[in-house]
């Protein structure tokens, strides 16, 4: 690790409510433990305290030294008005280094695949009155899937699976008589979703992770903003800016965005 590198991990682990993240020429300073990540009301033009994503992490590594289990995020902020209709951001990538989500399957199925759905570990299976139950708001879930024959009765509720990303469509393989193949890949996916202000805030790993793993979960995420980009037409300039932060340490605006 460089000295001046050394000399802005020594300055984030002092107790001090005052955090000063430097770099060549500048210094960015994050004060009574403000994160400083995006924010789509207030989002800088210009990145003071911007790094490179090694020295970053090497940065909250040495701040959370004493918490190796608490979480490394990342926070991209998206442009909205890049896009003609903006839509929420939802989306599931496979990561280099798996990290566990705890997420409710909702399937509709009937008969020996609705079976198969539920052996397979989906929570929430049902025919024509689980259509009913979802309309009337009774089932929270992270994930649905519908079988062909059930699907003509699930395209009533496109008004409210849509908005949230959740309707079972061919295109995402997720109207399907494989359940029990879907149901798998869906478990092993992670689960990527941007806030109402475009704004997607997702962990990328643990501080006591290998870099590698931590660096190459990143830059899957930032492989799949960019499919996301491609499907919303958005031709450049949808990713604003990225920021890296942890359970305890700040908000470090990187260097290079896609």
């Amino acid at each position: 690790m460089s000295s001046t590198l050394i000399t802005r991990a020594a300055a984030l682990a002092t107790p001090s409510r005052t955090i000063a993240v430097g770099v060549i020429g500048t210094t960015h300073i994050l004060t009574g433990g403000q994160r400083g990540y995006a924010s789509a009301k207030k989002a800088p033009n210009t990145l003071p305290g911007a790094m490179t994503f090694t020295d970053a992490l090497a940065v909250l590594k040495a701040k959370e030294v004493s918490k190796p289990n608490h979480l490394v995020e990342v926070h991209i902020q998206t442009n909205t008005k890049a896009e003609k209709h903006s839509q929420p951001i939802r989306t599931s990538v496979l990561l280099q280094k798996a990290i566990k989500q705890d997420s409710i399957i909702l399937v509709f199925a009937e008969g020996k695949l609705a079976e198969e759905a539920r052996a397979s570990g989906a929570q929430i299976v049902g025919g024509p009155e689980l259509v009913k139950e979802v309309e009337e708001g009774k089932h929270k879930f992270d994930k649905c899937i519908s079988t062909p024959g059930m699907y003509p009765s699930v395209t009533r509720l496109a008004r409210i699976l849509g908005p949230k990303g959740l309707m079972p469509t061919t295109k995402k393989g997720t109207v399907t008589e494989d359940i029990s193949g879907v149901i798998k890949a869906q478990t092993a996916a992670f689960d990527i979703r941007g806030d109402k202000n475009g704004v997607v805030h997702t962990i990328i790993g643990k501080v006591n992770w290998d870099q590698k793993d931590i660096e190459g979960n990143y830059q899957i995420i930032l492989e799949q903003m960019k499919v996301l980009a491609a499907e919303r037409f958005v031709k450049k300039d949808w990713v604003k800016n990225v920021y890296i932060s942890s359970t305890q340490g700040p908000g470090i605006p990187l260097i290079s965005n896609p």
